[in-house]
């Protein structure tokens, strides 16, 4: 389940005491009510762009018409890794890398300061539409160099269909790839940055693929990421 947002705390109750001592004898002035302390939340983003908390509470929740969907591999359907569990992941990672190749792949790997990646999936009740969100949290600079070279890498080959904008969020890209006139199942990838993480959403379903749902989809996820703050 997804953690809730931190709970609001309760105001202070208001005791007020009247003496009357005879009938001539004015009413007590009411005791001071108390200052009440805004509770500090739990998950969020500060205005440089760094994002604090959970990865699960950043997450977008799964809406109305949505439920949990799919595992996705082994990371399940809603998950966050820490950089403990990424560092573990990557040394397994690197054993594949042939031994010429580790170091300037592990150099490069460490270069990004990952901190933590999260991802959760979701399903449309009708059954025609699962999406993966996912957030990874490291570098901001290394963020904006890495959705830089994803919407370059999009714009060289020249072979991908344009996907919809999202509103409110002009760095934001959503590309689909090459469709066979008789495919039955057609799918969407997107991705933008925000600060710190890394946004990527990969959408599958079948064709006619809802585009514009999905992407109501990432635009809710992003709002819930803008700077100054995160918003519930």
């Amino acid at each position: 389940m997804v953690a809730a947002a931190l709970a609001g705390v309760g105001v202070g109750e208001v005791l007020l005491h009247t003496a009357y001592q005879d009938d001539t004898t004015a009413a007590a002035a009411p005791a001071a009510t108390a200052p009440t302390v805004a509770p500090s939340p739990a998950w969020g983003g500060h205005s440089n762009g760094n994002h604090f908390g959970s990865l699960r509470d950043l997450l977008l929740p799964v809406p109305d018409s949505y439920t949990l969907g799919p595992d996705s591999g082994g990371s399940g359907n809603d998950a966050e890794l820490n950089s403990k569990q990424l560092a573990s992941r990557e040394e397994e990672a690197l054993k594949t890398v042939p031994k010429k190749n580790r170091k300037t792949v592990e150099k490069a790997w460490k270069s990004l300061h990952l901190r933590a990646s999260g991802l959760r999936t979701y399903q449309d009740r009708s059954g025609g539409l699962m999406v993966e969100m996912r957030l990874d949290q490291f570098n901001q600079q290394a963020v904006a160099a890495a959705s830089a070279f994803n919407g370059a890498v999009v714009d060289a080959s020249g072979a991908f269909r344009q996907g919809p904008a999202v509103a409110g969020h002009q760095n934001a890209r959503c590309v689909l790839p090459p469709l066979e006139p008789s495919a039955k199942i057609d799918f969407m990838t997107c991705f933008a940055a925000e600060g710190d993480l890394l946004i990527s959403m990969d959408v599958t379903g079948v064709t006619p693929l809802d585009k514009d749902g999905a992407v109501q989809l990432l635009k809710a996820q992003l709002d819930r990421l803008a700077r100054p703050g995160a918003a519930v």
